[in-house]
């Protein structure tokens, strides 16, 4: 409808000229012939009076005759000469200036004159009221879509073809749209937040409360200080004492490992965590994220396999990346006690593809989608953890051109599939 409407106010504006240069034209025509037509009346008159005198009476009644019985010309016997033209020519003598003369049909001519520029008049001041209508009525409908958007009631806003108003339709559509989402950010920023407050406030809820109650148990009745030792009898205080104080500082413990988790999380999500990008080989940072499980695959016998192959390099932060393979070893040795993790590694020329996985009970199907969120801990879990390394994992290696998946390994057990793309 639109494309319909511009091509018949274009055809309108064209028309519109055409009429009016039209009869510019044929007045400047008229008005040049009327000239042609005195100059060789003139030159006509000059000759035969120069030759004989007494021909300028019998020329002057002949004149005189021809303006009588031709209306339209205009009778100026006082005007003054043509400019540019000599004064003492045989007609101006005579008193008849160049529209006493008028060309042949002047009449018709300057009527068509006449109707052709009230008709390019008419025509364009048509022509412009209706485009001028077409564009308030656009501007009304944009008005009225930005008043929709204030008050929350937008819909999509439907293309209404090609005018001088879509681009600026376009950039409207775009702004509204980046602005909703924007929104829908923030509402979901705020509700995560919210949500990382509450779970935030258990996860500490739970060691202060276990340290307030050990210390109290421990002031109360020394005998009685450790739960899993209430019940046993002649057990020495020296021992009690130490076991309440290994219990604190493990929950000490956790609550520093949730300080810095949940800082580097903050520091993520501000963009204040800078990562040093550099080539790094894959080997070195599996084989130092390992060294710095010793400890815990000695109390928990298991072990971490990792074949040493052909240099392979990622661009990446060799400290915050060692920090993630660790998290990811540590989940699968918490679900492998006794057992083995296995590490695995190759490139292709697309990403650098890295493999850890272990021969444990591997993950429940209903947990699967939910393992990388904050906070969360699936049936498996391990007891005494917060669920925050998986999304740490996962937050560090994303930002690091990367991505991470979790599924179960065919031959059972738990399985991490990182990639690392060269592009």
């Amino acid at each position: 409808m639109n494309s319909r409407r511009n091509v018949f106010i274009t055809l309108g504006f064209v028309l519109s000229v055409s009429f009016i240069a039209a009869a510019a034209a044929a007045w400047l025509v008229s008005r040049h012939y009327s000239r042609a037509s005195f100059d060789l009346a003139n030159a006509v008159c000059r000759e035969v009076t120069g030759q004989d005198p007494g021909t300028q009476k019998t020329i002057a009644a002949a004149l005189k005759k021809y303006t009588e019985e031709n209306p339209d010309a205009l009778l100026e016997n006082n005007a003054l000469s043509p400019p540019g033209r000599p004064k003492d020519n045989a007609l101006s003598s005579l008193g008849y200036h160049v529209s006493d003369f008028p060309s042949f049909q002047y009449r018709r001519i300057v009527s068509f004159a006449a109707a052709g520029w009230i008709t390019g008049l008419s025509l364009f001041l048509f022509t412009f009221l209706c485009r001028n209508r077409a564009e308030n009525r656009r501007i009304k409908d944009l008005a009225s879509y930005l008043e929709q958007v204030n008050s929350g009631r937008a819909l999509i806003l439907s293309a209404s073809g090609e005018d001088d108003f879509s681009k600026l339709e376009d950039e409207i559509y775009k702004t509204v749209t980046s602005l909703y989402h924007a929104k829908d950010q923030a509402v979901r920023a705020k509700n995560d937040f919210a949500e990382n407050l509450s779970n935030i406030a258990h996860q500490i809820k739970t060691p202060i409360t276990a340290i307030s109650l050990s210390i109290q148990r421990m002031k109360q009745d020394p005998d009685r200080a450790v739960p899993v030792l209430a019940n046993i009898d002649h057990v020495p205080e020296q021992t009690l004492r130490h076991t309440a104080l290994e219990q604190i500082e493990k929950q000490l413990s956790r609550l520093t490992y949730l300080e810095e988790s949940l800082l580097t999380l903050a520091r993520l999500d501000a963009g204040t965590l800078v990562l040093q990008i550099e080539k790094t080989d894959v080997f070195t940072l599996l084989t130092l994220a390992a060294d710095n499980l010793q400890e815990l695959c000695l109390s928990s016998g298991s072990s971490i396999e990792i074949p040493e192959q052909e240099e392979l390099l990622i661009s990446a932060d060799m400290d915050w990346t060692m920090e993630a393979f660790m998290n990811l070893m540590k989940n699968c040795i918490e679900h492998t006690p006794g057992g083995a993790v296995h590490c695995s590694y190759a490139q292709n020329p697309l990403y650098t593809e890295i493999l850890i996985w272990d021969n444990g009970e591997g993950f429940a199907k209903e947990d699967l989608p939910h393992l990388f969120e904050r906070f969360y801990r699936g049936q498996n879990a391990h007891e005494g953890g917060i669920g925050i390394g998986l999304a740490l994992a996962k937050e560090i290696i994303e930002r690091q051109n990367g991505t991470i998946r979790a599924a179960n390994s065919p031959g059972g057990g738990a399985l991490f599939e990182i990639r690392f793309y060269c592009h």
